[in-house]
């Protein structure tokens, strides 16, 4: 192990000394988190880095005396925080403590928030319950802070309740709801997984403004290198619950000393404005073929409970995908990504023509539409919410074999033994339940159902933004072998430029429930035309502390993008091709 020394000095906020955590299990105590020690100062940002499982998260329950009972416990160590030992206080002294002057954005917004309140309840009971403001006073907060987190309607949001917004506006309450009460430390578990880029940009600039004005310290933990360039004053390097590295943010990424380290920097993925873009094959007859699709939900209130207005979630949406090709759907949060998804998979209603392999999918029920979820499968993007609790995990991935009648006994247990190593989990895993995993295995766990089945199409819902960034270059690969081999299609939803660029040939950019600009990844990253399409590339984080801010620079107009502009913005952008590898923008 190779650390840095940071003395605790008296000046700091927390000093975390020599922290065990162990987790009970049949065969013992397992030891997640072992002698783990740091400082951490006012007005500063430490970020936690690693791969899924390396004890980030365990650290963070931890602090908020938040481990889950009776399995997880702490067998050793201290964390002063202002002259009290946070592990020794009471339930009662804890609560007042957390959500006021420690609070914690969770990785999992639908875990953190209760299903049966809405949002502006749980807002307020916060602010009531730490500041003592009044109703009113507590709710005009709520509003002002939903507001600054850039949720649009913040007033009507109040009213509703986290299943009927997307992952990204539900990650963006969890941000306010910690920031609402301004906290000493605010401990931030991956708080941008779930967020576009250009969303993404502006929580960080949030965060740093809340720091800059309160002296706030933040703990920030990330598998994204570029946000870690971003906010870190210092970086912490974890694997297999130890400190691998302890440093400046520039001496890790300038000079990194273990060897994990080197590897974790060199699987980041560098966005190259479409450069590194898979080669476009020529396009055969469409497996997929979707025409004027389109989704709409009332929102119904009132005494009558009548409809009082309309969300129009997607509007008009056409697109092709053929056989072998990754068709990368990209767009901020809430502009109709995974609203369009779910319509393809019949979860949502829709008018429209949505055709697999030429036959038309609208009407389709019982075995028909049972055959086509065998043909089409999907790895959402909040892996809790698609697992259920109540099974262990290789029970859920066998499932659709045993529903489809491909598998039974020793048959099915291999299969499934082989889908667990496909993704980097080990059969010893299958008997355990959701619960017990990270974000990122049980992210890992569902590509391994939706592999089941072997379908001709994935939709790939942010099914890459929970991994470290060694385990996503391992899926991604694994996705390009698949891809290759089987013939798999993939709509791959995505907020990653890096990883868009990577795995698909074409880009469709989303904005405001309409896909404003389409053709070959190399064009349409390498010389964007639509106004909003540059936005999201100029937000791109970079992986490089000398280049922190840049993102916000260009947004804000500071520095000019490497995107040039046009003279004339047409409404929708593609491209045609001349031959040769040559496209062209056509209106």
């Amino acid at each position: 192990m190779t650390a840095t020394s940071h003395t605790n000095k008296p000046s700091a906020l927390l000093h975390l000394d020599g922290l065990r955590v162990a987790f009970a299990t049949p065969t013992g105590p397992d030891t997640v988190v072992d002698g783990l020690t740091f400082t951490l100062e006012a007005g500063e940002t430490l970020c936690i880095a690693g791969e899924s499982g390396s004890g980030k998260s365990v650290t963070a329950l931890s602090l908020m005396g938040l481990l889950p009972k009776p399995g997880g416990r702490i067998t050793a160590g201290s964390a002063i925080f202002q002259g009290r030992d946070l592990f020794k206080l009471s339930d009662r002294e804890m609560q007042e403590v957390r959500g006021d002057e420690i609070a914690m954005i969770f990785q999992e917004p639908m875990t953190s928030l209760n299903p049966v309140l809405s949002i502006g309840t749980q807002m307020i009971e916060g602010l009531r319950r730490h500041k003592g403001l009044s109703e009113r006073e507590a709710e005009k907060r709520a509003i002002a802070v939903l507001d600054s987190v850039r949720i649009p309607e913040a007033r009507r949001r109040m009213r509703q309740y986290p299943h009927e917004l997307s992952g990204g506006m539900r990650q963006r309450v969890m941000i306010a709801m910690a920031m609402s009460c301004d906290p000493k430390i605010l401990i931030a578990d991956e708080p941008t997984t779930a967020l576009d880029v250009t969303i993404q940009a502006q929580i960080l600039e949030l965060m740093s403004d809340l720091q800059k004005q309160t002296g706030t310290a933040i703990i920030l933990i990330t598998h994204d290198m570029g946000v870690v360039a971003e906010m870190a004053d210092r970086v912490i390097v974890m694997r297999h619950g130890r400190m691998m590295e302890q440093g400046t943010v520039k001496s890790v990424f300038a000079t990194p000393q273990a060897d994990y380290t080197k590897s974790l920097l060199a699987a980041v993925p560098k966005f190259a404005n479409g450069r590194n873009a898979p080669v476009e094959a020529p396009p055969p007859e469409p497996i997929l073929s979707v025409r004027d699709l389109i989704v709409r939900f009332d929102v119904k209130g009132g005494f009558f409970h009548r409809t009082k207005q309309r969300v129009h979630a997607v509007e008009k949406v056409s697109f092709d995908l053929a056989p072998g090709e990754t068709l990368a759907l990209v767009g901020e949060s809430g502009c109709g990504k995974s609203t369009t998804a779910r319509a393809i998979m019949h979860l949502s209603p829709f008018t429209g023509s949505i055709k697999l392999t030429d036959k038309e999918t609208a009407g389709l029920d019982g075995d028909d539409l049972r055959a086509l979820r065998r043909d089409v499968q999907m790895i959402f993007q909040d892996p809790h919410a698609s697992l259920d609790p109540r099974m262990n995990v290789g029970d859920l991935v066998g499932e659709p074999l045993v529903i489809h009648g491909l598998a039974k006994g020793q048959e099915l247990i291999g299969r499934v033994a082989d889908l667990f190593q496909r993704v980097g989990l080990t059969p010893d895993h299958m008997s355990r339940f959701p619960h017990e995993f990270s974000g990122g295995q049980r992210q890992r766990i569902c590509i391994a159902r939706a592999l089941s089945l072997n379908p001709k199409i994935i939709i790939a819902d942010e099914c890459v933004s929970a991994l470290d960034v060694s385990i996503q270059a391992q899926i991604l690969a694994l996705l390009k072998k698949l891809r290759a081999e089987l013939g798999l299609s993939y709509l791959f939803i995505s907020h990653d430029m890096a990883v868009v660029e990577q795995i698909s040939h074409r880009v469709a950019v989303m904005y405001l429930g309409q896909i404003v600009e389409t053709g070959p990844t190399k064009e349409v990253l390498g010389n964007p035309q639509h106004p909003y399409t540059k936005k999201l590339l100029a937000a791109v984080p970079v992986p490089d502390p000398a280049r922190r801010g840049l993102a916000r620079r260009r947004l804000e107009g500071e520095v000019p993008s490497p995107f040039r502009p046009v003279d004339y913005v047409p409404i929708f952008v593609s491209y045609r091709d001349l031959g040769g590898g040559h496209f062209v923008a056509t209106a």
